[in-house]
């Protein structure tokens, strides 16, 4: 799916300023912070701000503004249940709006402050069960507008009615198209490409950053970072959410073999904070990649300067949890992580770390429970499926580790770690040609950790498919980029110097006897194969003496044969003469 963008730069200005307004006068402030971004980025496109704001005032002289302004008052101090009494007669679609969202927000509120160990089951939730049959009613009657129908559809999203919500939420999109929340409802319902291609989505300047969006959501990485490099040359170069999303599109690239390019990511990063210093905004994710490259100085450095903007905020709490994680404190790490859910339940990074904590400190039931979290609030983490593998297969419950496995290489079939711990799982219900399937492709798809060759060739060696396990070894010690455990690297080299001496190949025993000697595992070995190569070579030194003085001999014999006269051969008689 190619996306082509075209769009007039000023109405795009225009459509920002007004949304603005609108999502700012009902509450919505994470979309209102994402448009005015996006504004900002544009600061020098010049508009009419009377044009954009002018209907908005006129429909705001009703005779419920009173009223909406005295409970919007109430909402900003998050005073929902008050919001909602005093706007409950209301009729006015704004006015609707901000009672029917300030129930939603009382009933999440509530059920945070109430919340334990295991989050409250949402099908339970009799408050969202009554807003969700009011917003029925309202919509069958044909009284909803693009916010409300928003609000339907995350409510049919926790009740599970997931087709409804996707249905509702589109028809969202096409009534209130700058309303940014109604696209990342509906992006967390698309769970494949072919989901994607068959919605019926507004033609609209914003479906290109969705579209970007669902493109690194379903790992389309390079088509997701061409849009984002349109989007830049459009005017959004130095906008903080596509630099962010570019970095993360990035952090999976390089040519057509996904692979961690973390050093590209990291000066994108780098790029925002200097461009926002006090920007906190998807720095979690930056602390993810500088916990992958194990830069400790960086990550305390982040730390520290997320801690000084705000404590309590999200991104904090992960990035500080990261930090702990990285020193191997994970007790206080797994600390942080909860704290972050339980300022929101919905933080999926945070359930899938806290996971990963759990592992670390073998609470296997812990980290089953986080894991499912992660899926319940995003089936399209793979993390939480690769994990829930994992801990099932410490459980010595493979069937079930296979299970999880598949689901994860599902969602990156080009992640060689993906589809090795998938063939891991094959060898051990031993089934084999499966398993060397999925080593030859995290082969082929670049083998990010340097282990799949291993892997083919332990796995040819078991078989007795020498050959084949030659080639695979061969491979994997000539891999300049390799980072493999000295044992590992120490059998390799044993196994070809064996394989090399049986076929009497003694240049390449030779060549890695040398090698083993590298290795105190295999050094006595490689002395001992060196003296079989010597005696080898000493015995086929030998012959060839041998064979040289008989080769004499026969040309001497021949050279006394040649001078008789009459014996050479002329060259017709070396034609062939048809018989007459």
């Amino acid at each position: 799916m190619h996306e082509s963008i075209k769009f007039d730069i000023k109405e795009v200005k225009t459509d920002l300023l007004r949304a603005i307004n609108e999502c700012s006068q009902r509450g919505l402030l994470h979309t209102t912070k994402w448009l005015a971004e996006l504004s900002y980025s544009l600061k020098d496109v010049k508009v009419d701000v009377l044009d954009t704001t002018a209907d908005l005032y006129l429909a705001d002289t009703s005779e419920e503004e009173d009223t909406y302004v005295l409970a919007k008052t109430y909402f900003d101090l998050k005073e929902y249940d008050r919001a909602a009494y005093f706007t409950e007669e209301c009729k006015t679609p704004k006015v609707r709006f901000l009672y029917l969202y300030s129930r939603y927000l009382s009933g999440e509120k509530k059920k945070i402050d109430d919340m334990t160990v295991v989050p409250p089951d949402p099908l339970k939730n009799e408050s969202l069960r009554l807003l969700c049959s009011d917003l029925r009613k309202d919509h069958m009657a044909d009284k909803l507008d693009g916010f409300s129908l928003y609000l339907f559809g995350v409510t049919l999203k926790k009740l599970q009615l997931t087709r409804e919500a996707m249905d509702v939420l589109v028809e969202a999109t096409h009534k209130q198209p700058m309303h940014w929340g109604s696209w990342l409802e509906l992006a967390s319902l698309i769970t494949d490409r072919e989901k994607l291609e068959n919605l019926c989505l507004p033609n609209h300047w914003i479906k290109h950053f969705f579209m970007a969006h669902m493109y690194l959501e379903l790992q389309l990485i390079d088509e997701g970072l061409a849009l984002y490099c349109k989007l830049q040359s459009m005017g959004f170069e130095k906008n903080g959410y596509v630099l962010a999303q570019t970095a993360m599109t990035v952090n999976y690239r390089r040519g057509n073999v996904i692979v961690l390019d973390v050093d590209n990511a990291i000066e994108t990063f780098k790029k925002i904070i200097k461009a926002d210093p006090y920007c906190l905004d998807n720095m979690d994710t930056y602390s993810n990649i500088l916990y992958v490259k194990e830069m400790k100085v960086e990550l305390a450095y982040l730390a520290h300067r997320a801690t000084e903007i705000d404590k309590y905020r999200l991104e904090t709490c992960c990035i500080v949890g990261n930090y702990y994680s990285l020193r191997g404190d994970h007790q206080k790490a797994s600390m942080y992580f909860h704290r972050a859910l339980k300022l929101n339940p919905q933080y999926l990074s945070a359930w899938t770390l806290l996971g990963h904590e759990f592992m670390e400190m073998r609470n296997t039931n812990g980290a089953i429970h986080s894991y499912r979290q992660a899926i319940e609030v995003n089936k399209r983490d793979y993390r939480a499926w690769y994990g829930l593998g994992q801990t099932y297969e410490i459980l010595k419950m493979p069937f079930y580790a296979l299970y999880y496995y598949k689901q994860a290489q599902l969602l990156r079939p080009h992640d060689s770690r993906m589809v090795q711990a998938l063939g891991e799982a094959y060898e051990k219900q031993n089934k084999i040609q499966d398993a060397l399937k999925c080593y030859y492709k995290a082969c082929n798809v670049g083998d990010i950790e340097g282990m799949a060759l291993l892997k083919l060739a332990t796995l040819y060696e078991k078989l007795g498919e020498h050959d084949h396990a030659a080639s695979a070894y061969t491979d994997f010690v000539m891999d300049e980029f390799i980072n493999a455990d000295r044992a590992d690297l120490s059998h390799a080299y044993k196994y070809l110097t064996q394989y090399h001496l049986k076929r009497e190949q003694l240049d390449h025993a030779n060549h890695y006897a040398q090698k083993c000697l590298q290795f105190d595992e295999t050094k006595e070995e490689a002395k001992a194969l060196l003296r079989t190569i010597a005696q080898k070579r000493g015995k086929f030194e030998h012959s060839m003496v041998v064979e040289d003085m008989n080769e004499t001999e026969v040309i001497e014999q021949g050279e006394r044969a040649d001078v008789t006269p009459g014996s050479q051969l002329s060259p017709m008689n070396l034609s062939f003469m048809p018989t007459p």
